[in-house]
């Protein structure tokens, strides 16, 4: 007899043999006992060059990583092909524990945060003394980015035969930051020697000579290099940022492409404090939520520098990049 639907209750529902999504998911990961390590020396549209025993392997991101990025200077472990042949593919499993990430976003407001380098200890930042112009805003954020992350800044001015340098050199001596001046056709044995055991990435506008350096530095590199363009910001030489190990192996350097912007929406005012630890003390007598520009606003780190702990200098450098950071302008 036909039975009305009214009268059926849980019991009479049929169940299949083997129904889709009752199967329960493991959170057990592979071990990938296999695993190789290596370094990512370059990131291009979600392949990866992975150098492994000295082999560059291609490679992907395994499913298992989810949405976790992957930048150059990652240190991985590889699993399935590693013999580097060209139709070849590996997986990268696991992501070790950043030291370091160099980063920034579009502008001030972008809230995207884009990762330039992993595990980088030393910052570049290359500046052209003339053709283009000496960013002071550019230097500035830099520094900010680098100190906050504990990496170390050089300051490198290009095309000195152009311009002179001291200006420069003298706007940042009170922040004690390494510079080393450049020429075309001249020695750069002044920056040689501060690469060796050191991750170097070298960050800049287009058109001032990252690229020639990087070719100097490493012969084989072949980085394409360009003309600066009428708009004075130069334009495009480098598509992606690339590690190259140093010839007598003792390093790497990073080369990546030029920037337009260098925003800072990630770094806060006590980030940039943390850079500067004779400042640092003062600023717990200041009042909650003090933005440290000035005395009239509230400020004590003037009676901190007028107690004779930090000198005048410091403040001054501290609070101009501070400034750089909260203009908005990320040029």
């Amino acid at each position: 007899m036909a039975r009305n639907s009214r009268d059926l209750d849980e019991d009479d529902v049929r169940l299949r043999a083997n129904p889709r999504g009752t199967r329960p998911r493991s959170k057990q990961r592979p071990a990938h006992e296999d695993a190789s390590e290596g370094l990512v020396t370059t990131v291009d549209r979600g392949r990866y060059t992975v150098l492994v025993d000295g082999v560059e392997v291609n490679a992907m991101r395994a499913r298992e990583l989810g949405r976790r990025g992957i930048a150059v200077g990652d240190r991985v472990q590889v699993v399935g092909d590693r013999t580097g042949a060209v139709d070849a593919l590996a997986r990268i499993v696991r992501i070790a524990e950043r030291e370091t990430v160099l980063r920034r976003t579009a502008d001030d407001a972008d809230p995207l945060e884009r990762v330039i380098v992993a595990n980088a200890d030393q910052l570049v930042i290359v500046c052209a003394l003339a053709d283009p112009e000496p960013s002071y805003g550019l230097i500035d954020r830099c520094l900010v980015a680098a100190l906050t992350e504990g990496i170390e800044p050089v300051l490198c001015l290009t095309k000195a035969d152009l311009a002179p340098a001291d200006d420069v050199i003298a706007h940042y001596s009170a922040l004690d930051v390494p510079a080393v001046v450049t020429q075309r056709g001249g020695s750069i044995e002044a920056l040689r020697s501060l690469l060796p055991g050191h991750e170097s990435v070298f960050v800049g506008h287009s058109g001032v000579g990252k690229s020639t350096l990087i070719n100097q530095l490493v012969p084989s590199a072949e980085r394409a290099t360009g003309s600066v363009s009428a708009v004075g910001k130069g334009r495009h030489t480098s598509s992606s940022a690339i590690a190259l190990p140093l010839p007598d192996g003792d390093g790497w350097v990073v080369d990546t492409p030029g920037v337009r912007s260098f925003g800072l929406a990630h770094v806060t005012a006590d980030d940039l404090l943390w850079a500067f630890p004779d400042l640092e003390d003062g600023a717990t007598q200041c009042p909650p939520g003090c933005e440290h520009q000035s005395a009239e606003a509230g400020c004590r780190l003037d009676d901190w520098v007028a107690e004779g702990h930090a000198t005048p200098d410091r403040l001054a450098a501290f609070r101009r990049l501070l400034a750089s950071h909260t203009t908005g302008d990320a040029r």
